[in-house]
């Protein structure tokens, strides 16, 4: 890519898209094209296709995907594996079909096994069964792999996968039915925080309610009382945690510095497994991460663990081995991560 060279991010209001437009935009790259899902809806075909005809890209990062945590994934799966298909099913053909130099698929490491040894290195896609629980949108982003793979071998083009581990940062998802585990303990600890200092003004602020018998049950549905957070399962389970900026610094790193060819070796009989992990190779489990929270935050009280519900994979850390061996490393440290996404959380 050159700084001129047309750039399509698709997703760019999200927490992945929106940290990958500004490292674009801050090494200078100013032919960036974008649109919200009000101008163009990737899963409608023909709007994709003629967009792509339109604006004919250079180079395309597919960021765009239905995204959320275990309530989320688990109650709509039907939404997860459909929207998520189809986004990637148009994106990566209309690249093809418009002659597209290069092209990042960004995936998420649940597409490794349940069960999978750590930490999770790319050979073991496939080697075993899924998480249920997110079984749809696993399969969607495995999908999205072997489209790019597929393409490149039948077709020549120079489409890559990368797979970030979970990620948090500025634009993150808050809402408490739908996000992840990082933004929601933060949004929850908070909420209790305020609630223990009787901050109602604040409350209904953040929680767009009227009165406090709406706040009283809304944080009451949610397991936050003034001196109490309930947490979803045991709090064993272990977690890798990466800046939404260092992840879109290394896919830029890896679109500037790889090829497709450049990812497996030219000899073997059968091409498999050519993504690249991005993570920081460091985890926490969810109670540590909890207590985290609780000490930047200032909350006073206590966490209740509900192990009537599920903790999901045990344990997901990812190998960043191959990475590494780019020249790319991580640079955020979690606490500070945290530190700065709840001063972003607190004054958006």
């Amino acid at each position: 890519m050159n700084k001129s060279s047309k750039i399509y991010v698709a997703g760019h209001r999200g927490l992945v898209g929106s940290a990958l437009l500004e490292n674009l935009q801050q090494k200078g790259y100013n032919n960036i094209i974008t649109k919200t899902h009000k101008e163009l809806d990737l899963t409608n075909q023909n709007d994709v296709a003629t967009f792509f005809n339109t604006e004919q890209p250079e180079y395309v990062f597919l960021a765009a995907a239905k995204v959320g945590g275990i309530i989320a994934n688990n109650k709509y799966r039907a939404e997860f594996i459909y929207d998520n298909l189809m986004i990637q099913n148009n994106v990566i053909h209309q690249s093809y079909l418009n002659d597209v130099k290069k092209l990042l698929f960004l995936g998420s490491t649940c597409i490794y096994p349940k069960n999978s040894p750590q930490p999770m290195k790319e050979e073991y896609l496939l080697t075993d069964t899924l998480e249920y629980t997110n079984e749809p949108y696993a399969i969607a982003k495995i999908a999205g792999i072997k489209m790019c793979e597929s393409y490149n071998l039948q077709y020549g083009t120079n489409f890559i996968s990368v797979m970030p581990t979970n990620l948090y940062g500025p634009n993150d998802n808050f809402n408490l039915e739908k996000s992840h585990v990082l933004p929601a303990l933060i949004r929850k600890i908070h909420l209790a925080k305020l609630k223990s200092e009787n901050n109602w003004d604040e409350l209904m602020n953040d929680l767009k309610l009227d009165n406090k018998e709406e706040v009283e049950e809304y944080l009451s549905n949610f397991g936050i009382s003034d001196n109490s957070v309930e947490i979803w399962g045991s709090g064993k389970p272990r977690r890798e945690f990466l800046w939404s900026k260092d992840m879109a610094d290394a896919c830029v790193f890896i679109m500037e510095n790889r090829d497709f060819n450049d990812t497996f070796d030219a000899d073997c009989n059968e091409l498999r497994n050519t993504h690249i992990n991005i993570g920081t190779g460091e985890d926490i489990s969810i109670k540590q991460l909890a207590e985290l929270i609780k000490q930047i935050t200032g909350f006073r009280g206590e966490f209740i663990y509900n192990t009537d519900k599920p903790d999901g994979t045990l344990r997901k850390l990812t190998d960043v081995s191959k990475l590494n061996a780019l020249g790319w490393n991580h640079s955020m440290s979690l606490e500070n991560g945290i530190k700065q996404m709840y001063d972003w959380y607190r004054v958006k």
